[in-house]
């Protein structure tokens, strides 16, 4: 296949996608693997980004390049737009990464999936909870759990509470969550803390003190 027969054929779903296509979607629109390792050569129409997931040539790089190429290896099968929850969602350490939210390292992509999903990257951590629909938002163009699903995910896996702190902190100064909601999530957690049981508000602004910021209301 041409150059001028492929570039019409990705741009369609590319521009809906960062830029980015995967290997199977380009198959389902008969770009047969001899083309695509013709044309993401050097000179090429596109670039290899990682396994199975090329990069239109001339398309701006998109931030987040490598959890993006992640997120889509998922499910390479469907489009961007099409997909739902039950194919992953952008969590725990990766989710803060996206919003900016506090100052854990993010060097594994993490998601989380309502079932068992496998994945062949040693990057890649995949987290089996269920997600409500009020714990989801759009970043970016990822689906994102919400900055207090965030906090109550990382505690459930033992991460430091004054890096918890901070991500609470600086999602209440920047208005991506809101207080009650902190509370809500939190209330699960505040036991295990030595608070009282069920005491969200008490558990928020005790991760607030810990990251140096005092009570809520003053964030």
């Amino acid at each position: 296949m041409v150059r001028a027969q492929v570039i019409p054929r990705l741009q369609e779903l590319t521009q809906d996608q960062w830029g980015l296509i995967t290997r199977r979607q380009m198959a389902s629109r008969d770009i047969g693997s001899t083309s695509i390792e013709r044309h993401s050569g050097p000179g090429g129409v596109f670039e290899r980004v990682g396994m199975g997931i090329y990069r239109l040539v001339g398309a701006p790089v998109p931030d987040h390049l490598e959890l993006r190429a992640a997120w889509l290896q998922l499910a390479p099968e469907i489009a961007a737009w099409d997909r739902t929850p039950a194919q992953g969602v952008v969590s725990h350490r990766s989710a803060a990464s996206l919003y900016g939210l506090g100052h854990l390292p993010a060097d594994v992509h993490e998601f989380t999936v309502p079932r068992r999903k496998g994945s062949r990257r040693p990057d890649v951590r995949i987290h089996v909870r269920e997600l409500g629909g009020n714990e989801l938002a759009q970043v970016g163009g990822l689906p994102v759990t919400i900055p207090s699903r965030i906090v109550s995910d990382l505690l459930w896996e033992h991460e430091d509470p004054e890096a918890a702190g901070f991500i609470v902190a600086d999602a209440l100064r920047f208005g991506y969550d809101a207080r009650v909601r902190f509370a809500e999530q939190l209330a699960q957690h505040a036991h295990r803390f030595g608070l009282r049981k069920g005491d969200g508000q008490g558990m928020m602004d005790w991760l607030l003190d810990l990251a140096g910021h005092g009570d809520a209301e003053t964030v």
